[in-house]
């Protein structure tokens, strides 16, 4: 981020908090300027990491007869969350770790990756209907999800709190302190459907009152009404909201330690229709990606290195 766009931060204000979010995470992604590339935040180069992705014939072998005739595969995401899957400085074009990601795939399967911009809440009816052919949004293969899709293993994120700067109610995921406190959480997310709940079953077990959770419908929107004052902290994924603490370090603070959850549920998937005929080959393009550089080199670009896994599990 150029010392130009810093210096906008230091009157944001909550009317103005969501314009900037766009503004100042100038672009890169899929359309490869170097220029854009390092506007974004993301370190180096999407061409010269797509340079060295190869097609997989293996893998596209395994591809339905229309799909390959068609040579073009969907991806929808909420394109509202940064680092992982947003919106460049046109207002546009889609960047992020997860648009990357679908590029990578369409790249070793020999097809070209449509990403289509759909608000989180309509990504899985969108899927399960067959009106996209896959979703990569950081989202958590649950039994629920489980029945109505097919998921393919790809990184592992994490959940944590965003709070004002300098945390002045010094709220923690560690302890009680968040009970009671209005905490924003996504529509549909696993903070919202899973999370918070065992979190105020704690609270209630020790005599707290269970936290008041606001569900919103993207980071942007509970970023803003942190700034307003109108939440005391936001609950989501680690990654969007360490990046919004990178870009604003003057406004939010990322607390320390991550929500503790179960073994394994860091594990994020990509999302297809229940017995998508798509799914055999994406889950062979996406093992092959996860066995050349480009993969891990596509998360340490973002930032996201840490959440590198050995192995693509396709559940269903």
């Amino acid at each position: 981020m150029s010392a130009t766009t810093m210096s906008k931060w230091k009157t944001v204000t909550a009317a103005s908090l969501g314009t900037l979010l766009l503004a100042s995470t100038a672009a890169c992604g899929g359309g490869g300027s170097e220029a854009n590339d390092e506007a974004s935040g993301a370190k180096g180069s999407f061409d010269d990491v797509a340079a060295a992705v190869k097609s997989d014939t293996t893998a596209a072998d395994l591809l339905p007869a229309d799909i390959k005739e068609r040579g073009v595969i969907t991806m929808a995401a909420d394109l509202h969350y940064p680092p992982t899957s947003f919106l460049a400085q046109d207002n546009k074009t889609p960047i992020g770790y997860n648009v990357d990601i679908a590029k990578l795939l369409g790249k070793t399967l020999g097809l070209e990756v449509e990403v289509k911009n759909v608000t989180w809440d309509n990504v899985i009816p969108g899927i399960a209907s067959g009106r996209y052919d896959f979703t990569a949004t950081n989202m958590t293969p649950t039994p629920e999800r489980l029945e109505v899709l097919d998921m393919i293993t790809y990184w592992a994120a994490g959940s944590s709190l965003i709070v004002e700067k300098g945390n002045p109610q010094d709220l923690s995921l560690a302890d009680e302190s968040i009970c009671g406190k209005k905490i924003a959480v996504m529509t549909g997310s696993s903070q919202q459907q899973d999370y918070l709940p065992l979190i105020s079953e704690d609270c209630e077990a020790a005599g707290q009152d269970p936290v008041d959770g606001v569900v919103l419908g993207n980071v942007e929107g509970a970023l803003t009404q942190l700034v307003a004052k109108r939440i005391d902290g936001v609950f989501s994924d680690t990654s969007q909201l360490a990046w919004a603490a990178k870009q604003q370090p003057q406004s939010f603070e990322l607390l320390a330690p991550q929500y503790q959850k179960e073994e394994g549920d860091d594990i994020v998937a990509l999302g297809l229709e229940k017995d998508s005929p798509l799914t055999p080959a994406l889950h062979a393009a996406m093992q092959s990606l996860m066995d050349s550089p480009a993969y891990q080199a596509t998360l340490d670009r973002w930032g996201l290195g840490a959440g590198a896994i050995d192995t693509s599990e396709a559940l269903g």
